[in-house]
């Protein structure tokens, strides 16, 4: 039974429902419930509902579990940080936040608008921190750091979407707030390739010249084809071959469908990062087919659907 008193988990458990299942419920939400019960006290704040629309389609993957206890400490704070006098690190984990709250392009809003608007919409927030807190709970998966000093906020094997990614590394900000689209991204502060793959290209939403084959050819190799017009010869093609010679990395992010489940219309798929990747060999080109070793094995879990391409 739930009451005046109940919290998330408390709903969750008496509606028997995973997350996923009470946010894909439209007009659900613990907050906005509870206000319709007559349960929660005030004004709801105009941006309420459609940060609850939020949490369905951008914060269910998050699976970081020092990530989420960082914002979850953070969120608790009796006012939101200055943008100002945070540290790099620090800035690019509530970026990673915004973009999933706010979005990106058209819609994005300074990081200093953002916070100021969580921490006016109090009740809310509460409700995004036990949700936080319950995620946290759930986390089965061992994560692993990126080797390497950057202010990178990202875990090799956790989930993230591509904006997510993009702030990560610094490459999304208030003066940036486009993301990319290409399955390839080269990123020069950190001289790193970030590499986007789906394994299972529709014809209806990939073009013929970028359904590329894409598969894992063991838990420590994945073969990966380059963009249709790159050549073994080309600048680009150089760089992947002696990435390690010219002191780059090749870091990969890679997801079964576009859409969660393959389903049209359903939410967008995070990326699996599977970290840093050497290069092992390649055959022909335009495009290259080539052998990525990985630093780290895909985990057992993993292999079923990410050794078969479409």
């Amino acid at each position: 039974m739930i009451g005046p008193a109940s919290g998330l988990a408390d709903w969750l458990d008496a509606l028997a429902m995973e997350p996923a299942e009470f946010y894909g419920v439209r007009g659900a939400g613990y907050t906005v419930l509870r206000r319709e019960l007559g349960w929660l006290d005030g004004e709801p704040h105009p941006e309420e509902e459609r940060l609850t629309r939020a949490i369905g389609a951008g914060l269910l993957h998050l699976d970081d579990p020092e990530r989420l206890r960082w914002l979850t400490a953070a969120l608790a704070a009796p006012a939101p940080p200055d943008p100002g006098a945070l540290g790099e690190r620090e800035l690019r984990q509530w970026r990673m936040l915004a973009v999933q709250l706010f979005g990106t392009g058209k819609r994005w809003r300074p990081l200093g608008e953002g916070l100021a608007l969580l921490w006016a919409a109090d009740a809310w927030r509460a409700e995004l921190i036990q949700l936080l807190e319950l995620l946290a709970g759930r986390c089965e998966r061992r994560l692993h750091p990126l080797p390497w000093a950057l202010p990178v906020p990202l875990r090799v094997h956790g989930r993230y979407s591509r904006a997510e990614i993009e702030a990560a590394f610094g490459i999304l900000h208030d003066d940036a707030p486009w993301i990319h689209r290409e399955g390839v991204l080269w990123h020069e502060p950190s001289r790193t390739d970030l590499l986007f793959v789906t394994l299972n290209k529709s014809e209806s939403l990939f073009s013929p010249t970028t359904r590329y084959r894409d598969l894992a050819l063991g838990p420590s190799l994945f073969h990966w084809e380059s963009q249709s017009t790159t050549t073994a010869a080309s600048p680009t093609g150089q760089r992947y071959v002696h990435h390690e010679a010219r002191g780059s990395r090749v870091l990969l992010f890679v997801r079964e469908h576009r859409r969660e489940g393959g389903r049209a219309g359903g939410v967008t798929e995070p990326f699996r990062c599977l970290g840093f990747a050497r290069y092992d060999g390649h055959e022909g080109e335009r495009p290259m087919a080539i052998r990525w070793r990985l630093e780290r094995e895909i985990p057992a879990a993993w292999m079923a659907s990410m050794a078969l391409a479409v």
